[in-house]
Order: C-alpha cells, then structure tokens, then sequence
C-alpha cells in the first residue's frame, strides 16, 4: 500500500525536486507552500507523515507542529537551517520525530522517511512483556500498541512515535537502566544516529506530557552519566 507524505516549504523547486524523488520511489506525495495551506490541507485529508520547513511566510513549521500535534500524532520530519540549533531542540521538544539541516541530499531525506515510518509500524507491534492484545501494563501506565495510545491513571496522554517507541523501550524492563545509545536504536533503528541531546529532549517532553496529567509523575529517572530508566512501581 502507498504511503503519502506531505511536503510543507516556501521554495517552490524543493517541493518539486523533493517530490520527484519521493514520486520515483513509490510515494503518493502532497505539497503545500505555507503553514496555513499546509493545516488546512492536512485538517481535512491526513497523511502517513509530513516533512515540514520551520522558516515559511504566514504560519512557520513552529506553529503548524503546534496546532497539528493537538489532534494528531503523525511522524514529523522538520528542515532547518544549518546554524539554528536552537530550532532543531525546540523543535523536538515541540513534537517533532526527526529533523534534517540544510542543504541535505535527496536520498538522505529519503532514508530517514523510510526510518520513521518504519518506526511508526514498529509503535503498533506488541511489545515484548506486554500483556492481553499486545497492551503493556506498568502499574498507572497502559501502552496500546495497536492503537497508538497510552493512559496514565486512566487518562490519555498524546504521543508522537518517537516517544512512544522510548517509552517502551523503558518501561519494558522497570528498574534496568538503557544508555542513550540503546534508546536511539529503540527508537531510531541502528542505521540512524542522532546526538544524544535528541533522545534528551524526547525524554523532557515525555516527562512534560505525564505531568501535564499528573504532576506529580516521576517514574522516568535520570541517571546522570549513565541513562534513564522506568521506576519500577
């Protein structure tokens, strides 16, 4: 079945290149040349994953994550400036997947695509330990692969895929520690590397999330020098 990516910038001969490429490979590809557009298209018609400039006229990718994120947890893929490391760590904290800098290759963005929809598959296999219908139950928290959910004390707490995939790396083994190296092949695969300032601001929203429900969360632990864990309950 063809995936269809959405390809959101302001530069009219990426969305063209870009979707040549994506087209070559077997693609059904949607652009849009500004944040607005972009919500209004996606609002209405949903796609498998979208690739996002953050500098556009109008509405910028900051803002459209934003809005998307309420309703959606699709894999994102942000384009950012080569010097604006600020962007790629908001931008994360903000509900991105992945991101890329310019300029990049045409087949380095088309790698990554096919990561993290393989990453987004990977969130709706039942995990091992997990319990009934591939659910995994730890104490408050249910993960629900199949449905691409989870519940703290009852209530939902929105996940994009990256996150859910690291949190149930952790929680797979409450009370054993993963190393950053071990939760970016969790969740990126052993062919993608990403700095370990990545997996950081994954862990912080993920944090952000649970204690936007419960505040008083605190059952992913950092080990300083070490890596994190799932507190065992």
């Amino acid at each position: 079945m063809s995936r269809t990516i959405a390809l959101v910038d302001d530069d009219r001969n990426i969305l063209t290149s870009i979707s040549m490429a994506l087209e070559a490979e077997g693609y059904q590809v949607r652009t849009y040349g500004d944040g607005e557009e972009a919500l209004r298209g996606l609002t209405q018609r949903p796609v498998d994953l979208a690739v996002l400039d953050i500098k556009m006229p109008r509405m910028d990718g900051m803002e459209l994550l934003q809005k998307l994120r309420k309703t959606s947890p699709m894999p994102v893929i942000f384009l950012t400036s080569k010097d604006d490391e600020i962007d790629e760590l908001v931008g994360l904290r903000m509900g991105a997947d992945d991101y890329i800098t310019k300029p990049f290759s045409q087949r380095l963005l088309i790698e990554r695509i096919r990561a993290l929809l393989r990453r987004a598959d990977a969130a709706g296999e039942a995990p091992e330990g997990g319990k009934g219908e591939g659910l995994m139950v730890r104490g408050e928290m249910v993960l629900d692969p199949d449905r691409h959910a989870c519940t703290w004390k009852g209530l939902p707490v929105s996940l994009t895929v990256t996150e859910f995939l690291l949190l149930r790396a952790l929680a797979q083994r409450p009370g054993h520690v993963k190393n950053r190296d071990q939760l970016m092949d969790a969740a990126y695969g052993e062919s993608i590397y990403v700095d370990d300032r990545t997996i950081d601001s994954h862990i912080k929203r993920l944090r952000k999330k649970f204690r936007e429900v419960d505040d008083e969360f605190a059952h992913i632990e950092t080990l300083y020098g070490v890596g994190y864990r799932y507190r065992e309950a």
